[in-house]
């Protein structure tokens, strides 16, 4: 069990790391769209390549944020049930969400989205649209998403079989700490900081 909390830490912790800056992709992508509306209005010009990159950088920063998500607790739940059971209750609902339903649906869409991916990159396909971009790079997003997601579900799964054994502390406790998007707004105030020291 040591050997499997330690695989668990692991994806923990890259989870962590990727939530931290995939937050930036929204960020970006509100950009990119004020930028292409102040473009359309002054200059009466505009690019699909604009409006697709907006959407690939949301499907990445959606699926990529995914494991993140569960790593948090902030997954969709149905407390209704779950929040009239027993602590032990609620792992076990967890324990047979994560094996029977969260593994069996990420490894089907793996299945099928890693070819779905590889034919996009060896053909190159592009957008149909004019001025579209190639698909290829959003295209990897479904397999790294529900990579990402299926490990986490597999370290959430062994977190709650090690607090049934009496290893670890509850893994469901929430803890205090700044959420993804205090992080970026501080991230921000501190960018905005050192330019305004610097000039």
């Amino acid at each position: 069990m040591r050997a499997l909390l330690k695989f668990s830490n692991a994806v923990d912790w890259v989870n962590a790391q990727i939530g931290k800056y995939v937050i930036w992709l929204i960020l970006a992508s509100t950009v990119i769209s004020a930028v292409n509306a102040v473009i359309r209005k002054v200059f009466n010009m505009s690019s699909n390549a604009y409006l697709e990159v907006q959407w690939y950088l949301f499907a990445a920063a959606f699926l990529l944020a995914a494991g993140y998500t569960l790593l948090h607790g902030e997954h969709v739940k149905i407390d209704v049930v779950s929040s009239k059971l027993s602590k032990r209750g609620q792992i076990w609902i967890d324990i047979i969400g994560f094996s029977v339903f969260l593994t069996p649906v990420c490894l089907t869409i793996l299945y099928y989205g890693i070819p779905f991916f590889l034919q996009g990159y060896r053909s190159g396909e592009v957008s149909a649209n004019a001025g579209g971009l190639i698909r290829w790079p959003v295209y990897a997003m479904i397999p790294l998403g529900f990579g990402l997601l299926l490990l986490q579900g597999w370290s959430e799964l062994i977190k709650r079989i090690a607090f049934l054994k009496g290893l670890i502390d509850d893994p469901t406790a929430k803890k205090v700490e700044k959420t993804a998007e205090e992080e970026l707004a501080e991230a921000i105030r501190r960018l905005a900081e050192s330019k305004t020291s610097a000039g």
